[in-house]
This record gives C-alpha cells, sequence and structure tokens, in this order.
C-alpha cells in the first residue's frame, strides 16, 4: 500500500550507566546547617562567576581558557572543587545549547506549518497527512501574525545559535520570574529567598577512583560519617584535622546500601551532592556512580519466550502477554495512574504502576515490548490547531520519565526492554486485533489491541492476525491456506488489500436451507438446477 513510511526494526534498550541513590542527613546541629549553608553559597558564588566567564567565551572555549578558569577557582577554593565546578558549568553550558537547538527546530517546525496552511484557499479540507486551510478571514489573518512573530523568534535563536550564545540562569528561570509573582508562587519574600540561595548552593563533588573512600572532597566513610574539605577562605570553620568539617549526622542508604559499601570499602568513585529541601526543611546527601553497561542480547533471543506488549497512555498502560508465536495469551491488563499534583505524586505514581507491570512480566520470565515515542515535535499549536485536549493529553504522557524509569527497574530485575516502531500501532491493532479479541465477557479496547500490535512487532511477526482458511481446506494434505504474509516478503506489514467476489468457490453449505426458504412459491433443486410449483398438500378425511 503506498504512502505507509518504512517500519524500523525493533533493537534491545540499553541499560542505565550509573546509579543514583539518596537518603537524608539527619541530626544535623545548627552549626552543622550554619557550616553547609557557608560553604554552599561560597562555591555557589565561584560556580556562577565561572558560568558568566563561559558563557562569554561561547564558541571561542578551549582547553587553555578552561585552565585558566579553573587555576582562578583554586586559588578560592581548592583543586578539587576547582575541578568539580568547571566540570558542572560545562554540563550546563551543553544541555543549554541543546535546549537552544531543540528550540531552533520547533520553529522551524511552525514556520513550515503555518506557511502551508496560509498558502491554502479558505475552507479547504485537509488530508489525513495534510492540514488544510483556515476556516475563515480572521483566523487567517491571526495566524499570519503568528508566523511574523515566529520567523522573529526563529532569527533571533539562529543568530544566538550560530554565534554560541546560550541564556542560563542559576538557580532557575521559572523560580526566578516567581519573584515577581510571589502571590500566584504563593509564597512570601522570605520563603522565595530562601529557595533561590538553596538552588544557587554548589555542594557536589565528583569521584575519585583509587583515593580513600573514593572522593576527597566528600567524604563518607563505611559506617556513615560525613566530612566536607572546606574551601581555603573558610578554613577557620574546621572541626577535624586537614581543614575537615565533620557532620554530626550518620548517613545510610538503604536502596543500594550494599553496592555502596562495597565501592567505598574498595576506594571507587563515587560522587556526591548534599542539598536542602526548603518545602520540607530537609537535608539530603545523594549518591553516584558509574556500573559496567549491561550486556545485551539480540531481540530474538530476548524474546525467545514470547513477551508482554505495553502501549502507553496517559493514564493508564495496557499489557497483554503473547507467547512466541505471536497470539495473545490470558487476559489483558491494565495498569493506571494518575498524573494530577505534585511532582513527587506523579513520579510516585508512575514507579509503583512500573513496578506492578515488571513484577508481571517477571512471574512469567518474559521481555517488555514498549513503543520508542517521541512527542517532542508533536504537540506544538501549529500541527494539531485548535484541538487543546488532544494536545494537553500527548503533553501529559510521561514518555520521557516513563521510559528511564522502565529501563532502569528492568535492569535491576533482569528483564529485557525491547523498543518498537510507534507506525501505525493503534490503528493496525484495532483493525486486526480488536474484534476477534472481543466477547461476550470481554470487551478489549483500542489500546489493548494496540499493546498486542506492539508485542508482535516485537517479535518479529506482522500485526495482522491470520485468517482461517475455510473448512474444506483446513487438512495437512491441502496445506495451510491462509492470507497471512510471511515475515520476508515485501510488504508484509501493509494493509491486505481487498479482494472482490467470493473468496472460494465452494457452494456454503447452508446454501440449500437458503434457497429453499427464499420463496414460498418454488423450490429449487440444487443438485438438478431445475425449478418446480410446491406440490399440493395432501388430501384429508
Amino acid at each position: 500500500m503506498s504512502g505507509l513510511r518504512k517500519v524500523a526494526a525493533p533493537f534491545v534498550v540499553p541499560g542505565p550507566s550509573g546509579v543514583t541513590v539518596r537518603t537524608g542527613l539527619k541530626q544535623l546541629t545548627d552549626r552543622d546547617r550554619a557550616v553547609l549553608r557557608r560553604v554552599g553559597s561560597h562555591l555557589g558564588s565561584l560556580a556562577a562567576r565561572d558560568l558568566q566567564h563561559r558563557c562569554a567565551e561561547g564558541l571561542e572555549h578551549s582547553a587553555e581558557s578552561w585552565a585558566q578558569r579553573k587555576r582562578t577557582l583554586t586559588r578560592e577554593s581548592s583543586s578539587r572543587w576547582a575541578g568539580s565546578v568547571t566540570k558542572a558549568t560545562h554540563d550546563q553550558w551543553a544541555l543549554a545549547r541543546r535546549g537552544q537547538w531543540a528550540r531552533v527546530q520547533n520553529l522551524e517546525a511552525g514556520v513550515r506549518t503555518l506557511s502551508y496552511r496560509l498558502s491554502l484557499p479558505l475552507g479547504e479540507r485537509g488530508e489525513k497527512r495534510a492540514p488544510g486551510g483556515y476556516g475563515s478571514r480572521q483566523e487567517w489573518h491571526a495566524k499570519a501574525r503568528r508566523l511574523q512573530v515566529l520567523k522573529d523568534r526563529l532569527a533571533r535563536e539562529r543568530a544566538d545559535h550560530r554565534a554560541g550564545r546560550v541564556r542560563v540562569v542559576r538557580g532557575g528561570r521559572k523560580l526566578a520570574r516567581d519573584r515577581h509573582r510571589l502571590d500566584a508562587a504563593r509564597l512570601t519574600a522570605g520563603q522565595w529567598r530562601e529557595r533561590w540561595e538553596a538552588e544557587r548552593a554548589f555542594l557536589q563533588a565528583d569521584g575519585e577512583s583509587g583515593k580513600r573512600f573514593g572522593n576527597e572532597t566528600i567524604r563518607v566513610t563505611p559506617d556513615g560519617e560525613v566530612s566536607i574539605k572546606l574551601p581555603a577562605p573558610l578554613a577557620d570553620l574546621a572541626n577535624a584535622p586537614r581543614g575537615r568539617y565533620v557532620l554530626a549526622s550518620r548517613a545510610a542508604f538503604r536502596h543500594r546500601g550494599d553496592e555502596w559499601a562495597d565501592r567505598v570499602t574498595g576506594n571507587r568513585a563515587v560522587a556526591y551532592r548534599i542539598h536542602h529541601d526548603t518545602a520540607r526543611g530537609r537535608w539530603y546527601l545523594t549518591a553516584s556512580w558509574q556500573i559496567p553497561a549491561p550486556v545485551t542480547a539480540p531481540v530474538a533471543t530476548a524474546v525467545a519466550s514470547g513477551a508482554v506488549g505495553v502501549d502507553t497512555n496517559a493514564d493508564h498502560l495496557a499489557a497483554w502477554r503473547l507467547d512466541p508465536h505471536g497470539n495473545p495469551v490470558g487476559e489483558p491488563r491494565t495498569f493506571a495512574y494518575d498524573l494530577s499534583g505534585t511532582a513527587g505524586h506523579r513520579d510516585a505514581q508512575v514507579r509503583h504502576a512500573l513496578t506492578r507491570l515488571l513484577h508481571w512480566a517477571l512471574r512469567h520470565g518474559l521481555a517488555i515490548a514498549v513503543e520508542d515515542l517521541d512527542f517532542h515535535a508533536e504537540k506544538t499549536r501549529e500541527k494539531h490547531g485548535r484541538r487543546k485536549d488532544f494536545r494537553r493529553l500527548i503533553s501529559g504522557m510521561p514518555v520521557a520519565r516513563l521510559r528511564a524509569r522502565l529501563v532502569a527497574m528492568a535492569t535491576a530485575l533482569g528483564i529485557t526492554v525491547v523498543a518498537v516502531d510507534p507506525a501505525y500501532t493503534s490503528a493496525w491493532g484495532a483493525q486486526h486485533w480488536q474484534k476477534p479479541l472481543s466477547g461476550t465477557s470481554r470487551r478489549t479496547t483500542r489500546h489493548q489491541a494496540a499493546s498486542v500490535a506492539i508485542g508482535r512487532r516485537a517479535l518479529g511477526h506482522p500485526i495482522r492476525r491470520r485468517t482461517a482458511p475455510p473448512p474444506a481446506h483446513r487438512s495437512d494434505g491441502q496445506g495451510h491456506r491462509t492470507v497471512q504474509a510471511r515475515s520476508g516478503s515485501p510488504g508484509h506489514e501493509e494493509t491486505r488489500p481487498h479482494v472482490p467476489g467470493p473468496r472460494t468457490r465452494c457452494v456454503p453449505p447452508d446454501a440449500e436451507r437458503k434457497r429453499a426458504t427464499r420463496t414460498s412459491l418454488t423450490v429449487r433443486d440444487v443438485r438438478g438446477g431445475r425449478e418446480g410449483f410446491l406440490d399440493p398438500p395432501p388430501a384429508t378425511g
């Protein structure tokens, strides 16, 4: 069938390359909190100044300028603190650079869509994959003005990208804007200031392999003692030898605590970050380290026992278990989550839904097949127009968060995740599987049918189901006659073309019954092909 794009092959999603765990720093004294604030504020000012210099350099950055910035920071802190600050600066600049390029691509897509729709006559209907013209002259005029606005923004972003200029706000742009609308943010001036200083503070140190306990700047011993190497201007605050400050709180990692203890005991690199959560009034210690990349098995090996097809939606995960031949087994499962409320509540909802899904797949020893979704370019109002509900729907789908969570949690449980091309899975799943899988006691939804399509694509089977042959041909002597295309046939993923006329030349088994009851006046002799009047009823009496 023409017009269909080529479907990419499924692939095994690689596991995470790092681990991050967090614990609370309880029983801190007032002096501990004061020292942490002073150190974080001092290093935060150095990080802000270093980021300013890096942004001013733009594309003219070089290794020599990097070394010069690090030497300047070393005089006001230490060589290790300076290394952590410069590394964080470069990561932040690179992140802003990638966001800027994504913004350019988004604006280019908007300009193309508006230009195309403005070139069409008013009221022209759109096609399946192409939008139509605008409905009224007023709407056309409003969109023409918006096109000029987008062109101006695009020209400005392109100029900044070519010059290497990025705009970064340490502490967050949203929080900086909240300073001018405290009532809408539900913050007082004091609360905003405390949060602003906490977000701009810098208390993170990179790990060092071969050093004692994996880090010389922020050190955590196996028994939980936390100590900090103070910057040179704050050395008078030390309460331990060699300019160190030891906190009164003990750190204990409940999650992956054994892995962390093995690393610090073996003097392998562990990076730490100390952060103050002003909303809860708590201090947290985050530890992170790299792990060897897991060996990924081929797709055929991963799905040798079958797979669990998962369709991602805005409020639930629709899943169905499939055997190695692509046949649905058992009943479909739905794992719901609620994405309203705070960010912590949303993250917990996604995590709980994934936990239930992974435990179900683990019981059956199956891989998980998901769509390789990316809605980055699918959420603009230029593409979907007035369909605000649909734009809000796809914007609310936790694609990136769910994918990262799923891969990390599945790797910890030893479950393989296979990503498939999302092209036509919903449409073809509903076309070929929704009705056959429905019955008097089960109503199959479109999302459940899509999960079957996703699982079949991961298993290497075409999405469309096998159509049973006529009863007279269901034998080994005649061969298994179906309309199922082989996996190697060209266009096997396309829609089956319509064949006009009867499928076979066989007389339907109920033809005689239907023809005999067609009329009350005549009867057809099917074998002889002749018609005659009905014989009169026998005489009675």
